[in-house]
C-alpha cells in the first residue's frame, strides 16, 4: 500500500489541474493545432505558419475576386 505524504495543510480542492491531450486549449483561450510532422518540418515557429496561412488567404480571396470578375 501507498504511504500518503501530503501534509495536511495543502487543500487538494483549490488546486487547478492542467488538462492534456488534443482536447485541452492553451493558456490564451485559443486552440492548440497539431501541424503534422511533415508539414512541421517546413515551419520552424507560430509566425512562420501564420505568415504562409496568411498569404494562402490572400492568394485565394485575389483568385475569387479575379474569377468573378471575368464571369
Amino acid at each position: 500500500m501507498m504511504q500518503d505524504d501530503l501534509l495536511p495543510e495543502y487543500d487538494l480542492k483549490k488546486l487547478r489541474v492542467r488538462g492534456i491531450g488534443p482536447g485541452r486549449k492553451s493558456l490564451a483561450g485559443k486552440p492548440i493545432i497539431q501541424l503534422e510532422p511533415d508539414v512541421a518540418e517546413v515551419f520552424p515557429d507560430t509566425t512562420s505558419v501564420n505568415e504562409a496561412l496568411r498569404f494562402l488567404i490572400r492568394i485565394t480571396k485575389e483568385n475569387k475576386m479575379t474569377a468573378q470578375s471575368e464571369s
